[in-house]
């Protein structure tokens, strides 16, 4: 795997970028291609759903950053059935 833009960084520490593998890396080695999908997708909507009451600013950052790795993701997935 390619580090992309979104491996690169991290909102709220470094406690995966400093990892030789991060969590999404294996998790996207591990789950199918549409599972992977939907686990960026879920992370989105929970970051957004919850910033006003718990994290703020930061969650939306999360959120960003989770939408960032699924832009990057479908981009490089465009050939599969699913991804349209």
């Amino acid at each position: 795997m390619t580090a992309v833009q979104s491996d690169i960084y991290q909102v709220g520490g470094d406690h995966y970028v400093t990892r030789t593998i991060q969590p999404w890396e294996a998790m996207e080695s591990w789950m199918s291609s549409e599972a992977f999908e939907g686990y960026l997708q879920g992370n989105v909507i929970k970051y957004v759903a919850r910033y006003r009451d718990k994290n703020g600013m930061e969650d939306l950052r999360k959120a960003s950053h989770y939408l960032t790795k699924l832009i990057e993701f479908k981009d490089s997935h465009d050939d599969e059935p699913w991804c349209h």
